[in-house]
């Protein structure tokens, strides 16, 4: 019959292996963010295991819920020559072509006939 082993005796053990371990107190919420969703633990339990330097943290219980954030679009690059080419075809300003470039999202046909209308 094997015996249970008592927390006292557990953290000694841990002490001599170079291990320890702390609750960490009041956690609210822990967020795992990765590339394409949110993770989100709410209310969870939270210790730390310092093992040889190394910091491990282990999160247990709590509600969870995923989501997909909202990621602002990036913004879309126009060439100083479109704009000049723009601006030469239709006699606007520098400004006026990049506006009408950006609102028709680079296409340069577009942005031409944006102005000349």
């Amino acid at each position: 019959m094997q015996r249970r082993m008592n927390p006292r005796e557990a953290k000694r053990m841990m002490q001599r292996m170079g291990m320890s371990m702390d609750n960490v107190e009041d956690v609210q919420q822990v967020i795992i963010k990765t590339s394409n969703k949110d993770i989100i633990i709410e209310q969870p339990e939270v210790a730390i295991l310092n093992m040889q330097g190394q910091k491990i943290f282990q999160i247990a219980g709590g509600t969870i819920t995923e989501k997909t954030p909202e990621r602002a679009a990036p913004k879309l690059a126009i060439a100083e020559e479109d704009v000049q080419l723009v601006a030469d075809q239709t006699g606007k300003s520098l400004n006026e072509a990049r506006k009408a470039l950006e609102e028709c999202e680079g296409d340069l046909a577009k942005a031409i006939l944006l102005l000349q209308t």
